[in-house]
Parts: structure tokens; C-alpha cells; sequence
């Protein structure tokens, strides 16, 4: 039986390399790996391209990860938020590129890189600043902007439950992008709360198969820094 967990955090990022791009789940924070993103803080890697729905909060997480100039670069639909300045001052000190990507063409790019398709044409954006540059199709006289799919070396996901295998479980809003970005990326690393045995998750809850996942790491609650989402 294939056994996909690690016993650490720091050994399930351990081989994120400088100049990596990066998914990392979240809407706001739930769903976001907290743990994770510390780790790879603690790892060292720099000059990383992320993507993600936002851009932290507080001192945590991503928003660490950006205060301490590791992120050169953030793909993202809402980067600012009541509590994003780590990400305010980077950008305002010229420190940290920034792409913006409307949420819904975000989850599809994401979609498209794990389907493996060459990507896609949607009305969003069409005549505004976010379509300069690529290419634009009148289609049933309504303009559209050709958007290409969103690879990523390593995708870092929270997740409620998983078996060792990789099968995942979210609960509730705690689910929003993990499953694209498994999909998306070469090697998904996914934090859970809890751990069942082969056969113990009920087929129909399962969201994410496993063979989207490469590691899995059970954070016990009392290592736990977020909410349980």
C-alpha cells in the first residue's frame, strides 16, 4: 500500500527550491495552511511566485512569508484586505510583482493547467487593463480574453481529513481552491486535522482523489495556529 504522509512539516517542504511557484489554498484564511507556510519560512526558500486567492493576514503564513521578502512575485484576485499589510508595503516599496487575476478565471486556469487543457476564452476582463496583451475573439457578438492555464511546480492545500493514500475531505469553506490546485500542480502537499485508515472515508466524501496528492501531513490540534476549516 502506498503510504503518502510525512512526519514533519519541515520534511514536507523540504525540497521547494528557490524561484518555485507556488498554489496555496485559502479564502481568507480558512483553508489556508498555515503550518505549511511557516514551514517553508523556517525552510528559507526565496524568489517564489504564489498564487492564491489573497495575501495573508497579520504575521502568519503567507503574510510572513512576504513581510520577510521571500514571495517575488503574487498571482491573486483581492491582495488587500484588513489586515494584509505585509503585502501593502511590499508592493508599495516596489519589492513584489503583482498580477491580478479575477477570481472566477483564477479557479478556471487552475482547472484548465489539471485538465490538461491549453487553455481558455471568457468574456471576464475583456476591454479593460487586465486583458492587454493577449489575445481577444468577438464570440456571439459578446468580446472575450484568451486566458492561458496556471501551472505550478508545488501546491501547498489545506485539507479536514485524508487517508494515506492521498484521499482528501474538506469541510465547508475550508474546501475553496484546494482541489484545483492539486490538480494544478506537479506535487500537492496537503495539512490535515485528521487521519483515517485505508478504506475509512466514505467514497462519496471524498473531493480530491489521491492521486492528485503526493504528501500528506496531519497537524495535531495543539500545533494547530488557524481555524479548523
Amino acid at each position: 500500500m502506498m503510504n503518502k504522509t510525512v512526519d514533519s512539516a519541515a520534511q514536507a517542504v523540504a525540497d521547494i527550491p528557490d524561484g518555485a511557484t507556488v498554489l496555496v489554498s485559502g479564502f481568507g484564511l480558512s483553508g489556508q495552511p498555515v503550518e505549511l507556510l511557516d514551514a517553508l519560512v523556517e525552510h528559507g526558500a526565496r524568489g517564489l511566485t504564489v498564487v492564491c486567492n489573497n495575501s495573508g493576514a497579520r504575521d502568519s503564513g503567507l503574510a510572513r512569508l512576504i513581510r520577510l521578502g521571500r514571495v517575488r512575485k503574487l498571482i491573486a484576485s483581492y491582495p488587500r484586505g484588513a489586515e494584509s499589510q505585509a503585502f501593502e508595503s511590499a508592493y508599495a516599496d516596489g519589492l513584489i510583482d503583482y498580477e491580478c487575476v479575477p477570481q472566477g478565471t483564477l479557479a478556471e486556469r487552475l482547472r484548465a493547467a489539471g485538465s490538461g487543457l491549453g487553455g481558455f476564452f471568457t468574456p471576464t476582463g475583456y476591454g479593460t487593463l487586465l486583458a492587454e496583451g493577449k489575445e481577444t475573439r468577438i464570440i456571439k457578438g459578446v468580446g472575450h480574453v484568451f486566458e492561458e492555464p496556471l501551472h505550478a511546480d508545488y501546491a501547498l492545500v489545506k485539507a479536514y481529513c485524508a487517508d494515506p493514500m492521498g484521499n482528501l475531505v474538506y469541510r465547508k469553506a475550508g474546501r475553496n481552491f484546494g482541489p484545483l490546485m492539486c490538480m494544478a500542480a506537479a506535487t500537492a502537499v496537503v495539512q490535515v486535522h485528521a487521519l483515517a485508515e485505508v478504506g475509512g472515508l466514505d467514497p462519496e466524501h471524498i473531493v480530491t482523489p489521491g492521486i492528485f496528492v503526493q504528501r500528506v501531513l496531519r497537524i495535531p490540534d495543539a500545533q494547530l495556529t488557524g481555524a479548523l476549516q
